[in-house]
């Protein structure tokens, strides 16, 4: 995909704006610096996703975090004194961390620098999950037709958009605004159902999936997943990843023009 002068423009004038209001401009497929430190995590973290039993976690710095648009990315990160790495999952929120810094859970700090040193130089940067099986849909337990909250979990690469419709209809899609707890909410719900879904990742992948019924409480298997991206394809044909800066200020103007009816 070659980049218009016009939406160089957009991607420059929603940086800037979004920057202005103390928001992120975007989360990116670059290679991050920063400070790493660690935590005692158990759980509750802002992402609102089950305790991984397998996975290391790690708590995102807020300008990276992006209104949740890190929550369940999996990212490298190396300790930059040691050159050690350990790849973790984002399941929380680190309100203080300056750009650029992740706050690990005390296992994950442990497989690359001693407890002692406390505050290590890293790099980071988002991996594929491939761990994971298929995507699954969760919809909160006190949804219902009136009012749905929606998170997508177990996905190859970060998620960057989820869009709506009646299953069958032939209709557009409507996109539901995320949250900053990981749940894409649809404030007065999207009917009695079943709904068709359609899932945009970190790089600009879609999937659609059909015909979900409305089942508060229940992981929903959606039977597929992303494809494997690949990145030096994309880099020598012009194609990036997704700027977080327009999809993090779409969420934003609609969130306030919802508040504003």
């Amino acid at each position: 995909m070659t980049i218009s002068v016009f939406h160089h423009s957009m991607r420059i004038s929603c940086a800037l704006l979004l920057l202005a209001s103390g928001g992120s401009a975007y989360a990116d497929s670059s290679t991050h610096t920063g400070q790493g430190t660690f935590y005692d995590y158990s759980g509750g973290g802002n992402c609102s996703l089950p305790v991984p039993t397998t996975t290391l976690t790690a708590a995102m710095n807020a300008s990276d975090y992006a209104n949740s648009a890190a929550c369940g990315g999996l990212i490298q990160i190396t300790n930059k004194d040691s050159g050690l790495s350990v790849t973790v999952r984002v399941d929380d929120q680190c309100p203080e961390c300056a750009p650029g810094n992740v706050d690990l859970d005390q296992d994950a700090f442990a497989q690359i620098a001693n407890l002692d040193t406390g505050i290590i130089p890293i790099s980071w940067h988002y991996v594929a999950n491939d761990q994971v099986g298929n995507l699954k849909l969760y919809v909160e337990g006190s949804s219902s037709q009136w009012w749905m909250a929606v998170q997508v979990r177990d996905h190859l690469y970060p998620i960057a958009k989820l869009e709506a419709r009646t299953a069958g209809s032939g209709n557009a899609y409507t996109t539901i605004v995320r949250e900053s707890h990981n749940y894409f909410v649809a404030p007065s719900g999207l009917g009695i159902g079943p709904y068709d879904f359609r899932i945009t990742d970190f790089w600009g992948q879609t999937i659609d999936v059909p015909g979900i019924p409305l089942m508060p409480g229940v992981e929903l298997d959606t039977g597929t997943q992303f494809d494997v991206y690949d990145e030096s394809a994309a880099t020598s044909s012009g194609a990036g990843a997704t700027d977080w800066s327009i999809l993090l200020l779409g969420g934003l103007l609609g969130r306030n023009l919802w508040r504003r009816r």
